[in-house]
């Protein structure tokens, strides 16, 4: 027994020393090497392209040189490194120079002149300091922030260009994150500056070259200008990093502080499928703090795609139009017009438009700007083009039912001025189709009344509305075909215009809300609302996104869908089908009857049109600074086609026309149809027979 434990300690003492002795300096080194595992280079981010498969938003890939600090780095030894790479590259644009700040020269000169900067601080200076009773910490800060305050302007910017080349890249490498790439530069960068660097990187510790990528917008012309562009919003760029009021959101989704983020619209509201899957590695460094080995653990993955549901052809022919058409008429307030487009059965958005007129603060030269936001972010009131709500209203509240009959006449009430429609005589007794076709104002002047209790208008009487029932009764109505709601667009900061929470001072402003002139609306809401009624009574929600898909293997050719975006139809309007159905054809009046307002503007009646005319005054609420604001004309239409099968819905909105004579948004409203309809007879003509896909199948 005894020979067996001796045996077994034999044993043992044997394999301490091997470990000991042998293999001692090898665990040493793995006790003592610690693992990081920080997020590595970036990965190209998800491109964008049209519902056609064209490219709208990619990369171009650029050379860079980044630099990774190393937790054990000193100051010196980063200024060494920065020295020798300011020799090896160009890093001295304006915008470059501009970034220096007033404490980045601060610091440079105290690392660059120590014997001088230490004069800065007398005898008497750190008597008084030590006097205090301070910390190292705390006396080495008063200090240091001492010898800051006394450097002088004149030592402050003594610095030659080569020196400040050197600050420029060196601020750089001080403000990255350990173990992180940080880009110095990737804009420019020469073929000779990209090789002379690859070929020293063993003489610059941290620096590696790579390539990057950068965002561009394939549809932009020869003066900048992009198509879609405020819609596709921007990002941000590394020197931005990630936003400070989100900073917290993105870190704890693993981003790192210098990655390019959506800062605004899709590149913000996509961001999570946009951004790809970094590369991620473990980073072993040594007791030091250097890097001696890196493992991926995962390797990295381009981001997803977005296919929008816009047509970028035709959006391009919709800015043409309104460039066309407003360009025209441009003068005294009219500064910019809207088109928005929806698939009315899917809330594809087909295009979404918009031009304002803008002066230069530098040359005082007007040119046009994109505005296509604005069909989003400002609201107007829209005028009669919502009065297929208020007839459908009156059906629904019971007030009216189809057929019925009213008198058009001048409506005179005590303490209010008199009411009427633009024929000022009245038109007599009509029905709900000619109020719609001929845009009565007194039909649903009439109807407003009935919901607010006043049954009957007796001449020069009261106006004894009860204009909070009224009000709350017709917003309740509007709110279910999208006006004066959200339309729940995928874009971010969608606005919902005027009205909600205010209530009309008086019962004349209740009667001002049936005909489209208390509340106001985005065109996108109109359009939404139209496609309501083109569509049978389905609020559906716009979508700029048709589908997402991964990253492409092949150039030219899209991934395979990673997500549809599904129609998302939001309420279903709670009025017979019926109903629905007699607004339709008073809205085919409008363009098709020799007496709709619209007949002899819209002249391609082989499309099919229907839809219901604008024409609102309004307080100029505009750029331009003047006192008394001048009252104006809103013009607008909200339509569709074909009116038997509806396919494309649209509205146009132009506000602040000086004269409510001119037909600017019906001649916009035709060209955009004729516009679409072209457009699929040239691709359906482009297409090729079944018989040349089988002569080409068999190829």
């Amino acid at each position: 027994m005894f020979f067996v434990v001796f045996l077994l300690f034999s044993v043992l003492i044997f394999r301490l020393g091997m470990v000991q002795i042998v293999f001692g300096d090898d665990f040493k080194r793995e006790i003592e090497r610690k693992v990081e595992v920080p997020v590595n280079t970036s990965v190209p981010r998800g491109q964008i392209y049209d519902r056609n498969g064209n490219l709208v938003v990619g990369n171009v890939p650029q050379k860079a040189i980044t630099y990774t600090r190393s937790h054990a780095v000193s100051q010196d030894e980063m200024l060494k490194t920065a020295k020798l790479l300011a020799v090896m590259i160009n890093k001295d644009s304006e915008e470059d120079f501009k970034a220096i700040t007033q404490r980045d020269r601060e610091d440079f000169w105290i690392i660059e002149n120590p014997n001088e900067a230490k004069e800065k601080i007398t005898k008497e200076d750190e008597k008084r300091f030590k006097e205090q009773e301070l910390s190292q910490e705390e006396y080495n800060k008063k200090v240091y922030d001492l010898t800051r305050k006394r450097i002088t302007e004149e030592e402050l910017h003594s610095f030659s260009k080569e020196e400040l080349e050197v600050l420029t890249i060196f601020r750089e490498m001080a403000s990255s994150i350990a173990l992180t790439p940080h880009i110095i530069k990737n804009k420019d960068v020469g073929e000779e500056e990209f090789a002379v660097v690859s070929e020293n990187l063993h003489l610059l510790p941290g620096i590696n070259t790579t390539v990057d990528w950068d965002r561009y917008n394939a549809y932009t012309d020869e003066d900048g200008n992009a198509t879609l562009s405020s819609v596709l919003g921007k990002i941000t760029t590394s020197k931005e990093g990630l936003p400070q009021d989100m900073l917290q959101y993105y870190e704890a989704r693993g981003y790192s502080r210098n990655d390019r983020v959506g800062k605004s619209y899709l590149e913000l509201q996509y961001e999570d499928v946009l951004q790809g899957q970094k590369q991620i590695v473990k980073n072993y460094t040594d007791k030091a703090g250097n890097v001696t080995e890196t493992e991926v653990v995962r390797e990295g993955k381009a981001g997803k795609d977005l296919v929008l549901a816009t047509d970028l052809e035709f959006q391009q022919e919709v800015e043409k139009i309104i460039e066309r058409r407003l360009g025209a008429m441009r003068g005294g307030y009219m500064d910019r017009a809207f088109v928005s487009v929806m698939d009315p059965n899917t809330g594809e958005m087909l295009a979404m438009a918009g031009k304002q007129y803008v002066k230069d603060k530098d040359t005082y030269q007007t040119q046009v700007q994109d505005f296509a936001l604005g069909n989003m972010t400002t609201s107007y009131s829209m005028g009669s083009a919502v009065k297929g709500a208020t007839v459908l209203a009156g059906y629904q509240e019971g007030v009216i039912s189809p057929r019925d009959v009213l008198v058009d006449r001048p409506l005179e009430f005590k303490g209010t001025p008199t009411k009427r429609s633009w024929n000022t005589h009245g038109f007599g007794p009509i029905n709900d189709l000619f109020a719609l076709k001929r845009s009565s104002n007194v039909y649903m002047f009439l109807i407003a009344m009935k919901m607010g209790g006043q049954q009957y208008y007796v001449p020069n009487g009261p106006l004894s509305v009860d204009k909070n029932v009224a009000i709350t009764k017709l917003r309740n109505n509007f709110n279910q075909f999208g006006l004066g709601v959200r339309t729940g667009i995928d874009l971010p900061g969608e606005q919902v215009g005027f009205g909600p929470g205010q209530e009309p001072p008086a019962g004349g402003n209740t009667l001002d809300f049936a005909i489209g002139q208390f509340d106001t609306y985005t065109p996108l809401q109109l359009v939404q609302y139209v496609s309501t009624i083109a569509n049978g009574g389905y609020r559906i929600q716009p979508q700029m996104v048709k589908e997402i898909r991964e990253p492409s293997m092949n150039e030219g050719q899209l991934g395979p869908v990673y997500q549809d975006m599904n129609t998302k139809v939001l309420n279903k309007v709670n009025m017979k089908d019926e109903w629905i159905d007699r607004v339709k054809e008073g809205f085919r009046q409008v363009v098709n009857d020799s007496q709709g307002t619209a007949y002899s503007s819209i002249k391609n009646k082989q499309y099919k049109i229907a839809g219901k005319t604008g024409t609102a005054q309004a307080l100029y609420d505009g750029p331009i600074q003047v006192k008394p604001k001048p009252m104006l004309w809103n013009l607008t239409f909200a339509g569709y086609a074909p009116y038997d099968n509806p396919e494309i819905a649209l509205s146009v909105v132009v506000p602040w026309s000086s004269t409510d004579k001119t037909h600017i948004n019906l001649d916009i409203a035709d060209d955009v149809f004729k516009a679409y309809f072209d457009l699929k007879e040239k691709r359906a003509n482009d297409e090729p027979s079944n018989d040349e896909k089988d002569e080409e199948a068999a190829e």
